[in-house]
C-alpha cells in the first residue's frame, strides 16, 4: 500500500518540471460535472508569467488561418507524440504522457498546417500556482490557446506516436471549421489539466472535466463532422486522461472572497500550505521533502484544493487518488 502511494505522489510532483457563486442548475442542485466557464474575451498575459519555451514561436498567437478556396480539398491528420518529445524522447511517452494536434494538407497549394491548443507557460504551471510573497493569494498563469502554423514535422510525430490521415474536407468546410477556432480559442482562455471522478468505475460521478490539447481535438473532430467531415482511423484512438479522485466536492469561493476575508484567514492560509508543496523550481533538497508534503496532504490527510473556473474547490480524496490513463476515445 505505501509503495502505490508514495508513486501517487510521485506522479503529482511530475508536473513540477513540465513547468462569484458555484455553477447550479435551476432547480438549485449543483450541477455535475461543474461546466467550465467561457469569457467574451482573452485577457492581456500578466509579465510575472514567464515560459522556458516560447508558445506558438512560428505561428499566428492571434489563431489566424490561411483562407482556403471553396473547391480546395483539405486532408485531416491526426497527430500525436510524448509531451516534450522534442527534449526526452519516449520518456513521457511510457507513461503515457502524450500531447495532440490535428494536421492539415492542402491539395491545390500543397501547404500542409499543424493545429494544436496548449499551455501559453508549459503544464506545470497551468497544474499549480505561484506564491509570490507580496501577494496573499497564489497567483496562477493558467492560460492556453491555439496555435496554428505551417509545416508538419513528420518525424516529431510519428517516431514515437502518429501521424495518420482519417479524413477530408472541402476548402470551404476548412473555413468553417477555421472561425470556430477563433470563437473558441477567444473564450476558452484557460488549461485545465485534472478530470476529477468519484472513483476509477464505469459508473462513476464525474465532477470536473479537463480542458487541455486533447480536449481541443475531440472539439475541433465534432465540429470537423458537423460541416460534413467523415473521419476514420487505422487505429484505436487512445487519449491521455490525469484523473483525481474523491467524495463531492466542496465550493469554497473565489480569491477575493477567501483570500480578502479576515474571516476566512485560516482556509486561505491552508490553500497557501497546501501550494507550497508543489511550487516551481524547487531544488532537489526541497524537492524531497515536498513529495512527503504531498504525501501528507493527499493521502494521510485526503486533501486536494482544486482552482477551477478561477474559483477554489475542496476535494475530500479517495483511493486511487491519482491515476493517469490512455484511453480510447473513438472517432464522433
Amino acid at each position: 500500500m505505501l509503495h502505490r502511494e508514495i508513486f501517487v505522489c510521485l506522479k503529482l510532483l511530475l508536473l513540477f518540471p513540465l513547468h462569484v457563486v458555484a455553477q447550479l442548475r435551476t432547480d438549485g442542485l449543483q450541477q455535475w460535472p461543474v461546466p467550465y466557464r467561457r469569457f467574451d474575451r482573452r485577457p492581456p498575459v500578466d509579465s510575472y508569467c514567464e515560459a522556458f519555451y516560447p508558445f506558438c514561436p512560428t505561428g499566428d498567437r492571434d489563431g489566424r488561418f490561411p483562407y482556403m478556396r471553396d473547391s480546395d480539398i483539405v486532408s485531416v491528420y491526426r497527430l500525436q507524440t510524448p509531451v516534450w518529445e522534442f527534449k526526452y524522447g519516449d520518456v513521457l511517452g511510457k507513461l503515457h504522457i502524450m500531447h495532440d494536434a490535428i494536421g492539415f494538407s492542402s491539395l491545390e497549394t500543397g501547404a500542409n498546417y499543424t493545429m494544436e491548443w496548449y499551455e501559453l507557460f508549459q503544464l506545470g504551471n497551468c497544474t499549480f500556482p505561484h506564491l509570490r510573497p507580496e501577494m496573499f493569494a497564489p497567483f496562477w498563469c493558467n492560460q492556453g490557446a491555439a496555435c496554428f502554423f505551417e509545416g508538419i514535422d513528420d518525424l516529431h510525430w510519428s517516431q514515437n506516436g502518429t501521424l495518420e490521415k482519417i479524413g477530408e474536407v472541402t476548402g470551404s468546410q476548412f473555413n468553417e471549421m477555421a472561425q470556430w477556432v477563433q470563437d473558441d480559442n477567444k473564450t476558452g482562455i484557460y488549461y485545465e489539466t485534472w478530470t476529477v471522478c468519484s472513483d476509477p468505475g464505469p459508473n462513476a460521478t464525474v465532477w470536473f472535466e479537463s480542458y487541455d490539447c486533447s480536449q481541443f481535438v475531440h472539439r475541433t473532430y465534432r465540429k470537423l463532422t458537423e460541416v460534413g467531415a467523415k473521419l476514420s482511423s487505422r487505429s484505436q484512438t487512445n487519449y491521455t486522461k490525469i484523473y483525481l479522485y474523491s467524495g463531492e466536492p466542496r465550493y469554497l469561493g473565489n480569491d477575493s472572497a477567501i483570500f480578502g476575508q479576515p474571516a476566512l484567514k485560516n482556509l486561505a492560509t491552508d490553500i497557501r500550505q497546501f501550494y507550497h508543496a508543489f511550487r516551481p523550481h524547487q531544488s532537489i533538497f526541497d524537492l524531497a521533502f515536498s513529495l512527503l508534503e504531498a504525501y501528507k496532504k493527499v493521502v494521510l490527510d485526503k486533501s486536494f484544493y482544486l482552482y477551477y473556473n478561477f474559483e477554489y474547490w475542496h476535494l475530500p480524496m479517495k483511493p486511487p487518488y491519482v491515476q493517469i490513463t490512455y484511453e480510447e476515445v473513438p472517432l464522433p
